[in-house]
């Protein structure tokens, strides 16, 4: 763990800061895939969840109480067995695999951003129209929490399908980023057993969490800083060209 290292992922968990403090949750977990350049996937994946855990508690009590609750508890609930599923996974896939499906993710969030996101929400609320918020609201919520927990145990990119969900409930901007944050904060904890059973993390990570959580807080404040000096639309042109640039690298090196 030398001096490049502490650059690199320094530089990453502020960007996580930044993303979750001022512009959503959805691209924080860029910072664990520029890590799994430089350290094993699993390894990356412990030192960010706690740091992912202390950016959600700095970033709650703004928004406190401001979430819509039954779509959040859909959500968790829902998320749970994708959790499970996504330990499942884990046991099952070595690191290059890992390597593979995080740089998948990372590509395919920049094409969902860029393309599909209105698409799939616009379909998405017609087809609950239709239905009148009865069954087929409540499977939709089904299958973006089971999607939510399974890749956010995986890589914690869970932010797509919670968007894909919460994009048509009609919620509010404010309404919009208190529910994320309480859906992630939740996911988070529990995602903490099945990672301590499973070794994801150890004393080494949580050494490393130690050294980088001012990164993480400052980060946080950064980013409701930049929220009112950037435009949402810069700081994601960016993101989408690191996590395009990222996940192409993480695919070549699972590939290989």
């Amino acid at each position: 763990m030398d001096f490049a290292f502490f650059a690199i992922a320094g530089a990453a968990v502020t960007f996580a800061g930044i993303s979750k403090g001022g512009f959503g949750s959805g691209a924080a977990f860029a910072a664990a895939a520029i890590l799994a350049l430089v350290v094993e996937p699993a390894m990356a994946l412990g030192i960010m969840l706690p740091l992912l855990m202390l950016i959600d508690v700095a970033t709650l009590r703004p928004y406190w109480k401001k979430w819509r609750w039954p779509e959040a508890r859909l959500l968790v609930l829902a998320g749970v067995p994708g959790v499970v599923l996504g330990a499942v996974f884990y046991r099952w896939a070595d690191a290059q695999t890992l390597k593979l499906l995080i740089g998948a993710i990372a590509v395919l969030f920049v094409l969902w951003q860029l393309v599909g996101r209105r698409l799939v929400a616009a379909r998405v609320h017609a087809q609950q129209q239709r239905s009148a918020g009865g069954s087929g609201a409540l499977w939709g919520g089904v299958l973006a929490g089971v999607a939510v927990g399974f890749t956010s145990f995986v890589s914690h990119a869970g932010g797509p399908p919670a968007a894909v969900y919460l994009l048509s409930r009609k919620l509010s901007k404010t309404e919009y980023q208190a529910t994320s944050v309480l859906v992630f904060w939740l996911i988070n904890m529990v995602k903490v057993v099945p990672y301590s059973f499973m070794g994801i993390f150890t004393l080494e990570t949580l050494k490393l969490d130690l050294m980088l959580a001012p990164f993480a807080l400052f980060g946080a404040w950064l980013g409701v800083k930049a929220h009112f000096l950037i435009s949402e639309r810069a700081f994601f042109v960016l993101t989408y060209v690191l996590l395009t640039v990222t996940g192409a690298k993480l695919i070549w090196d699972g590939l290989a």
